[in-house]
């Protein structure tokens, strides 16, 4: 695959976003069930060998733990593994070792994991086919893949698509994140490498916002993309405005008696 030149701040850039606002929040009070979905999907158990990639705060890590295996998470920002390593401790989640890390530079060797999961993490990282080369080199034969991705036509998708306008231009080659929410693009990621692809869209339902105000500044003040789309406009208090509108407008359509469903793509893989 075509290797792709890569801006020397943008790793640090990536870091600092996902360390800006509240993000253990996010995964603590809308989407902590994700976690669990994915480590019974991928049918996580005593004894084996995970690395959750992009880990956060550790939603996926601590239940796979919790599971009885022995669990490496890593992500590209540490803040975010020390909140991970205090929620695993009051949790007495047992083996799970806290790596910074990027997901298109994976440590380790080739085939050391038994399963190799990521619940709305790697598909931040902006080369998916660097992303995906790893995630898939650190599976052993016949090992597990899980992956847990915002859709591009579900909510988040349509929250990136709402902030594209005002937000920086991605660097040259990067992707979408919610592209790894379309089972066609996964599958042409992961290519020949995996056997017994299973894809399934599902719903987690958001019960935390009365109106869709109240979803916008949740995100402007917990969301590091939300909170970055902000700062590149704040001198400019008419564009402020238009991205205001355009969150509240998409957390009221969303809307409908007090939850909002957030469409996700569930897709596990063998390798082969």
């Amino acid at each position: 695959m075509t290797a792709t030149p890569v801006q020397p701040d943008l790793k640090a850039r990536h870091r600092a976003m996902w360390g800006l606002g509240d993000y253990a929040r996010v995964a603590d009070e809308l989407i902590p069930e994700l976690g669990q979905v994915i480590v019974e999907a991928c049918r996580i158990g005593p004894g084996d060998r995970v690395h959750d990639i992009a880990a956060g705060t550790g939603n996926a890590a601590v239940p796979a733990a919790l599971a009885g295996a022995e669990v490496t998470a890593s992500d590209l920002t540490p803040e975010l593994l020390d909140i991970g390593r205090a929620r695993a401790g009051a949790a007495d989640a047992g083996s799970i070792t806290w790596t910074v890390a990027d997901a298109e530079a994976l440590p380790g060797e080739d085939g050391e994991f038994d399963v190799a999961l990521s619940c709305v993490g790697i598909m931040f990282a902006p080369f998916h086919e660097k992303a995906a080369d790893e995630l898939v080199r650190v599976v052993r034969p016949d090992g597990r893949i899980g992956l847990i991705s915002w859709t591009p036509e579900g909510f988040i998708g349509q929250m990136f698509a709402a902030m594209k306008p005002f937000m920086a231009p991605p660097p040259e080659g990067a992707q979408p994140p919610p592209r790894w929410g379309d089972e066609a693009h996964v599958r042409g990621l992961l290519g020949e490498r995996v056997s017994g692809v299973r894809a399934e869209k599902r719903m987690v339902a958001i019960d935390s916002f009365a109106t869709g105000a109240e979803f916008r500044d949740f995100f402007k003040a917990c969301y590091g993309p939300t909170i970055v789309a902000y700062r590149g406009i704040a001198e400019d208090p008419s564009r402020t405005a238009e991205l205001d509108a355009a969150l509240a407008d998409l957390g009221d359509r969303y809307l409908e008696d007090g939850s909002m469903d957030w469409e996700y793509l569930l897709l596990t893989a063998v390798r082969r």
